[in-house]
């Protein structure tokens, strides 16, 4: 007989069992899906969190927050503003979970700050669930580069699984300190990242001292790495009489038109035997460029295959010897082609310098049917307001200098036209009190999914090296042909992740570039462009050494843009030095004793003395500023000679009388910063 039921048991038959299972589990899904939606509905309404989010807001999301995801976007964003590594190691505490990549790099920052705190079996522990876990994960290569240490084999899966991350390249230099592994970590560094900081001397030293020597190929791989670090001579020695490849005698040549008269001729007969024996390589149209760059080179362009005789460059090269005859077929053929522009400006300008207004309006006009880059457009559109000004057509005049303004508002031309049309002039060299801009955070918009979220949430270093292991090829910053919006598209983002992780001498070269070249650009692109171009670095460095001169600090930053870059330790070739580049000699007048290299590269006193000798010339000129940035370049001396009532009556063409082609730039490009810095901040960038 059946045990009698308790009151707390049903008795059911297999089917409803069944039935029943199939209810439970559908409302297990049900609830789950609910979940979910209400996850990502409850994302919808929030706002995003970027760098610029209240410290409040991050630290009460951080630790309440119902959504997990949102609470390590938080304290990802806190880490990565924290100086304190305890900090850091409580904020990325139980933020590894998942498969996300952001979980990968926060076990990395966990590990990063328990080494920093001396707790190396916790970084050990993290190493190997990172390297355990997450195999593709660029966060990986710091698990790898750290294994290594107790396990030298990781560092053969480093170098082949992530060859251009940082921690392969300081793998890389370390090898280098063992004879038999020289060799494998020089050439790694050449392919990979010949600027790296060592990289250049372990070249250097694999290319005299390796048993057994390099082979041919090896040799070329690093010449061409040391060329790219700007060891001319270096590389040339490594080659010991090996051929070069098409690319590293273009860079080889290039260089040489740096130097000296000789070293510049040596260097015009490299480039045409480039592209004479090479005339399909893409180096031998480039080679072509920098001939034609050349006002001097008509014989050694005619000796050109007839592929590369039918250029652009040589057709825009003869146009100008002829006084411009050719010169509108030249823009008909090749609209695109900077070589066109460059012939089509010098005509103008020409025209200009001889008061002969009519041809330079000819050539503007044509200049200005094209498609050009912003900075190139506003010097057109300039250019052809004054040249009808100059034939008494003043409300034409005005009108093209208005719509010049309502188009760009960056640069020497914006400033030129809103002093022209009685608006907004300089900011004074002499306000001390003058704030430096404040701007905001914006999107990276690489279009990278990961690389964008790890911007936003302020990890420019992993963004940056996930960069280096997904980026297309970006060409050298110093290219002289046209490029894709593409191309240009990555050189933004390029040039904005260097600047954030402290390479700003690099990234700008790289946004300056994009400036250059990006023709169909919309406005809110050259926007972001131009305020990622005019970073505000040093800011507490010049604000002091603006107060303690009397000068302003937007006129500091305006100079340390253009010398430096903002990088400290820069030399230059003439022996220049620091943030706004003092040659020793004027320092020590300045500081009133000599000083040392090293004191020299210190940001704080080097913006002071660099202050103190602004100020000076502010006083020499008495606060006109065109003369005083024309000093600081080619110095007072040189500018002396130079001034005429030209420069009070048509300041624009006195700056291109200027004989020095580096002077006139610089004075155009560093009034141009002060004018831009000036707009950060203000009205609305785009309508």
């Amino acid at each position: 007989m059946p045990a009698p039921l308790s009151r707390f048991q049903v008795r059911t038959s297999p089917a409803s069992s069944i039935a029943g299972a199939v209810l439970l589990a559908g409302t297990a899904v049900a609830a789950m899906a609910v979940l979910l939606s209400g996850r990502s509905l409850l994302r919808s309404r929030q706002p995003t969190l970027t760098p610029d989010s209240p410290a409040r807001v991050l630290q009460v999301t951080q630790r309440r927050h119902p959504d997990p995801e949102r609470r390590r976007e938080a304290a990802l964003l806190l880490e990565g503003s924290s100086g304190s590594a305890a900090e850091r190691w409580s904020l990325m505490q139980g933020q590894g979970w998942g498969r996300s990549a952001l979980a990968a790099v926060a076990l990395k920052r966990q590990a990063e700050a328990a080494r920093a705190l001396g707790r190396n079996g916790s970084a050990g522990s993290l190493w190997r669930e990172l390297d355990r876990r997450f195999p593709q994960a660029p966060a990986r290569a710091d698990a790898l580069y750290w294994l290594s240490r107790n396990q030298p084999l990781k560092w053969e899966t480093l170098l082949a699984s992530f060859p251009a991350h940082p921690a392969a390249l300081a793998a890389a230099v370390e090898m280098a300190s063992e004879p038999r592994l020289r060799l494998q970590g020089a050439t790694h560094l050449a392919r990979w990242g010949a600027i790296w900081p060592g990289a250049a001397e372990v070249i250097d030293e694999a290319c005299r001292e390796s048993e057994p020597p390099p082979r041919p190929s090896q040799r070329r791989l690093l010449a061409a790495g040391l060329s790219e670090a700007g060891r001319h001579e270096g590389a040339l020695a490594c080659l010991d009489g090996t051929a070069a490849d098409a690319a590293l005698q273009l860079s080889l040549a290039r260089r040489l038109l740096w130097g000296s008269a000789e070293e510049e001729r040596r260097g015009e007969a490299a480039l045409l035997r480039l592209a004479r024996q090479e005339p399909a390589h893409p180096a031998a149209m480039e080679a072509v460029r920098l001939l034609a760059a050349v006002p001097d080179t008509g014989d050694l362009l005619r000796q050109l295959p007839p592929s590369l005789e039918d250029s652009a460059p040589v057709a825009a090269h003869r146009a100008l010897a002829a006084d411009g005859e050719g010169g509108s077929e030249v823009l008909a053929r090749w609209p695109a082609d900077p070589a066109g522009w460059e012939m089509a400006w010098r005509l103008a300008r020409r025209g200009a310098l001889q008061g002969e207004w009519s041809d330079t309006e000819r050539w503007l006009l044509e200049l200005n049917a094209l498609p050009l880059p912003a900075p190139q457009r506003s010097r057109a559109r300039f250019w052809l307001g004054l040249s009808l000004w100059n034939q008494a057509r003043r409300g034409e005049a005005r009108q093209t200098w208005r719509e010049l303004l309502e188009r760009d508002r960056w640069g020497y031309y914006a400033w030129r036209a809103s002093e022209r049309l009685g608006l907004a002039g300089l900011p004074s060299p002499r306000d001390r009190e003058a704030e430096l801009p404040e701007v905001a955070w914006t999107p990276l918009n690489s279009g990278d999914g990961l690389i964008d979220a790890l911007w936003r949430l302020n990890q420019p270093l992993e963004a940056w090296e996930t960069w280096r292991l997904r980026r297309p090829t970006v060409p050298e910053a110093g290219a002289l042909g046209p490029l894709e919006a593409g191309q240009l598209a990555a050189h933004r983002t390029e040039g904005r992740l260097r600047l954030g992780v402290g390479d700003s001498w690099g990234g700008l070269a790289q946004l300056d570039r994009a400036r250059l070249r990006w023709r169909d650009a919309g406005c809110s692109d050259q926007a972001q462009l131009e305020i990622s171009a005019h970073p505000v670095l040093f800011g507490p460095e010049f604000t002091a050494a603006a107060a303690e001169a009397a000068v302003s600090p937007r006129l500091l930053l305006a100079v340390a843009r253009q010398e430096s870059r903002f990088s400290p330790a820069v030399v230059s070739v003439a022996g220049a030095v620091g943030l706004l580049q003092l040659m020793p000699a004027t320092a020590a007048e300045v500081n009133g004793g000599p000083l040392s290299r090293g004191q020299l590269e210190e940001p704080g006193l080097n913006a002071r003395l660099g202050g103190r000798y602004l100020d000076r010339l502010l006083l020499l000129w008495q606060e006109r500023s065109i003369p005083v940035v024309a000093s600081y370049n080619a110095g007072p001396g040189a500018v002396s000679g130079w001034i005429s009532p030209e420069l009070e009556e048509e300041p624009e063409v006195w700056v291109e009388r200027i004989p020095y082609r580096e002077t006139r730039l610089y004075v155009k490009t560093v009034l141009g910063n002060l004018w831009s810095y000036g707009q950060l901040g203000g009205a609305p960038l785009c309508p």
